[in-house]
């Protein structure tokens, strides 16, 4: 059943591709970046990870027991994803993903709560930067504004 799904996770990201490529521009008339910049490296991207988890999935032999665990984990991650979006719209991005990805990195990522802690604080410090700063585009605001 992973086998599928993957395909069709490709197929999408192949579909993502095209569009991005063909209707959205990599450059603004004024030199800058456009509106089709991050849409193309996250389709590449998720087409190259897609085609490697496929043959991953072709390597391994693994039984149906293997993929019971698998339905409680992804339970705890809708879960999650449910709570980030109610988080980002009260909090906005910034302080929404930093305890989104502080809960996901404790669940799957058990007894390394320091590495934990700086990848939470780290990765939206960085998409922090990058677009409110640098991109000059704002990260989605919230009910209570943080002093950032």
């Amino acid at each position: 059943m992973r086998i599928p799904f993957l395909v069709a996770l490709m197929a999408a990201a192949v579909f993502y591709s095209y569009i991005a490529f063909v209707d959205l521009n990599f450059m603004t008339r004024t030199g800058r970046l456009g509106p089709g910049f991050f849409p193309r490296i996250i389709g590449l991207a998720t087409i190259v990870l897609c085609i490697w988890a496929i043959l991953d999935e072709l390597r391994a032999e693994k039984t149906e027991d293997d993929y019971l665990g698998y339905w409680r984990d992804a339970a705890v991650m809708i879960g999650m994803a449910l709570g980030y979006a109610v988080l980002l719209r009260v909090f906005g991005g910034y302080l929404a993903t930093v305890v989104f990805l502080l809960v996901a990195l404790t669940v799957l990522n058990q007894g390394r709560l320091r590495q934990n802690l700086l990848l939470a604080v780290l990765i939206p410090t960085g998409v922090y930067a990058l677009f409110d700063q640098i991109l000059n585009a704002n990260m989605p605001p919230g009910l209570i504004s943080l002093p950032l």
